[in-house]
């Protein structure tokens, strides 16, 4: 069982910059491949970054491409999101999610159903 708890949410100004932190408790975290998802009022869920168990692959959702980055500390159990240049567009809750993996191939995951465990979500509002 993993517990997955986010953080550096906050309200910002478009052009911006916030670092988001998934940190996670339980067993074997350099294990999981991470992913960051986010859902903005009205919309559906977007799965806009993922990291492979190894950190050797990424996935970046065209929209955040170039500007958010992905990352992880297998010695601290975090996942990061650092984004720059923050529009209005970005405003979403931020979700963290974490798959299982047997360590295996350099595989990052994109659909939310392949995620075993999820945050409870941070708010990220961007103001104009």
């Amino acid at each position: 069982q993993v517990q997955l708890v986010e953080s550096g949410g906050g309200l910002v100004q478009a052009g911006d910059s916030l670092r988001l932190a998934c940190t996670a408790s339980g067993r074997a975290f350099r294990s999981y491949a991470m992913g960051w998802f986010r859902q903005a009022p009205g919309k559906g869920q977007e799965a806009i970054a993922a990291i492979s168990w190894s950190g050797r692959s990424t996935y970046y959702a065209n929209s955040v491409k170039g500007r958010f980055t992905i990352s992880r500390d297998n010695a601290k159990n975090t996942v990061y999101l650092q984004m720059n240049s923050l529009t209005p567009e970005d405003t979403a809750v931020y979700s963290c999610a974490a798959k299982e993996t047997d360590y295996s191939g350099n595989y990052y995951y994109t659909r939310a159903w392949d995620y075993e465990y999820w945050g409870q979500g941070t708010q990220v509002t961007v103001s104009s």
